[in-house]
């Protein structure tokens, strides 16, 4: 004889329900407006010169594909956007810890923090290339000046935010700023850690391309500023695609690494 669901069964199936029908809705969406572009494209309301259109990427995509230059930039793309996010992940947690454990530098620091961030990034892209070259290394610290500054302020905040409660009772049982920072700092900021990860690979990116605009032979970037410039605009269109994929993927992965740590800890 069949039981009744309970309530806990019935509340996962109302909320496996609810995400089917929100993943439909975004699909829906999704094809509605790919169907909307093509049909603007082919009936002529949209120029697909200017454009492009679905069929013209997919063309587009398919032919770099059979000559590799297509997997050559995502790769070069993907190989900068994730060593400057390792680089501006690694610096800014031992900034953040080297001025929680010297709080006179700290405040020595901090207004400079603050100006570097609010800074243009843009701006600096063009010394930089007089000062390194036309190389990958600008693009990287192009991507590194992006995110780095405002991520030592946020984690510094953090780490000087935490409960006093727990780092005296540190003291008190004998232990010393190096045990506060490794029971009690570190452990206790994870969540901010990430958080400030999920921030920094997009401004990675974002800064990637930006190199890649002023200081590039390949990537996904010199591809959107050459393909404007010689008016082959499918390119244009392909690659801001492909970076938003990529975007959503990177974001993704960082998602399922915050859950998995928020679950064990």
């Amino acid at each position: 004889m069949k039981t009744a669901p309970d309530s806990h069964e019935l509340f996962m199936r109302q909320y496996r329900r609810q995400k089917y029908k929100i993943t439909g809705c975004r699909m829906l969406l999704l094809f509605s407006l790919l169907f909307l572009w093509e049909a603007g494209t082919r009936s002529g309301l949209l120029n697909g010169f200017i454009f492009s259109s679905p069929s013209r990427i997919i063309k587009t995509a398919c032919s770099m594909i059979r000559d590799g230059s297509l997997f050559q930039h995502i790769g070069i793309t993907l190989f900068e956007t994730l060593g400057s996010f390792l680089l501006i992940t690694i610096l800014s947690i031992l900034t953040a810890m080297l001025l929680w454990w010297i709080p006179t530098l700290a405040k020595i620091l901090e207004p400079f923090f603050v100006l570097l961030n609010s800074l243009p990034k843009s701006a600096l892209a063009p010394i930089l290339i007089v000062w390194m070259g036309n190389n990958m290394k600008t693009i990287i610290i192009t991507a590194i000046s992006i995110a780095v500054f405002g991520s030592i302020i946020n984690l510094h905040t953090g780490f000087i935010e935490t409960n006093e409660d727990q780092l005296k009772l540190i003291q008190i049982l004998g232990g010393n700023k190096f045990h506060c920072m490794r029971y009690i700092i570190i452990p206790g900021s994870i969540p901010l850690i990430i958080s400030t990860m999920k921030v920094n690979i997009g401004l990675s990116l974002v800064g990637v391309i930006i190199g890649e605009f002023l200081a590039a032979k390949a990537g996904l970037g010199y591809l959107i500023i050459y393909g404007s410039q010689v008016f082959k605009l499918d390119w244009v269109m392909l690659s801001i695609i492909i970076l938003c994929a990529i975007a959503m993927l990177l974001y993704k992965m960082l998602s399922f690494l915050e859950k998995y740590s928020l679950k064990n800890m």
